[in-house]
């Protein structure tokens, strides 16, 4: 039976792994929306409870395809979306966090889902030109109305936190996250655990490298994110290829796939972590609810804590033209 955790003070309690929706409509292969909505369908036969989407995600059209598949399951989900990027002409222009915007983002949203509240709002990406007490005030405002339930912060950073945190409670903070990528354990976990905030990585399986199927950046189809995406070229692909196989090793000891060793060493880093892995296949969904019986010991623990030699994987996080929308 899927166990539940909490995210947050406030009283959100989402299942243990969420599912993220973005693949389902963008960034990883022809989208087929039949396959999706019954993998969504079986998520929730198997006690996901927690679906991730966003209004970028398509842009607008994933939304939509998760407001299909939940009709009629409406009140056994949770929903979390998320605002904060101006859209022109089917494009992403750049952040866009200013009040009025926050409102009308939120309206969308619920028009394209297909319901009359959000439980979980986020911001997309920090708006360096609106100060986020403007912002979480606006937020704050549609949870009083009753349009919100609980309130998140997406890729923020120490100091946007906790000037967030002063305005309205956070119930979470999504970020990547995952024994290859651990750039929030130095300072942001400490924070969010000080602050009572939940954390919910997305990329919990590193874009594919930590299940075992990665490919190079150049034998992904044109329009994969996977093509521009740093870790995937050239001698940094053949590196990350290399830390990887102690992943294989001890899944193959432990009788598990790669992928669900890196989703159970998530789940042990604390009950205050929701990983949302993201796919579109049933048969992946069945594969990754499988990490809830992987027990990992103290020693697995360790093992799988120096992977990386340098400490992160080779090749940068984002390309520029992404990474600029990281608040650190």
């Amino acid at each position: 039976m899927m166990t539940k955790r909490k995210l947050g003070r406030e009283g959100l309690e989402v299942s243990a792994l969420g599912l993220g929706c973005m693949g389902m409509s963008q960034s990883y292969g022809v989208p087929d929306d039949h396959e999706s909505i019954v993998t969504i369908h079986r998520a929730i036969e198997l006690g996901v409870t927690f679906f991730d989407t966003a209004a970028v995600y398509g842009p607008y059209t994933n939304e939509r395809l998760l407001g299909r598949a939940l009709k009629r399951r409406r009140d056994n989900v949770v929903i979390a979306t998320k605002f904060g990027f101006r859209i022109e002409k089917g494009k992403l222009v750049g952040p866009d966090s200013r009040p009025e915007r926050v409102r009308e983002a939120l309206e969308g949203s619920l028009r394209r889902l297909d319901t009359d509240y959000i439980d979980l709002f986020y911001q997309h990406r920090v708006d360096p030109a609106v100060p986020i007490e403007d912002v979480v005030g606006a937020m704050a405002e549609l949870v009083r109305e009753g349009k919100v339930r609980f309130l998140g912060l997406s890729e923020a950073g120490e100091r946007t936190i906790r000037r967030a945190q002063a305005v309205h409670p956070i119930s979470a903070l999504q970020s990547e996250y995952s024994f290859w990528e651990r750039n929030l354990e130095p300072r942001i976990i400490p924070l969010l655990r000080e602050l009572g905030i939940g954390l919910v990585p997305y990329c919990p399986l590193g874009r594919g490298f930590l299940t075992g199927t990665a490919k190079r950046a150049e034998e992904y189809p044109e329009g994969d994110f996977r093509r521009g995406d740093p870790r995937f070229q050239g001698e940094n692909f053949n590196a990350n290829m290399r830390a990887v196989a102690l992943v294989r090793e001890l899944a193959a000891q432990k009788g598990a796939t790669p992928g669900q060793v890196a989703l159970a060493w998530l789940l042990h880093r604390g009950d205050d972590i929701v990983p949302i892995p993201g796919t579109k296949r049933r048969s992946y969904i069945e594969e990754n609810l499988g990490a809830l019986e992987v027990k990992l010991t103290a020693e697995d623990m360790a093992q799988l804590d120096v992977l990386l030699p340098e400490g992160k994987p080779a090749g940068e996080r984002y390309a520029p033209h992404m990474a600029k929308f990281i608040d650190r």
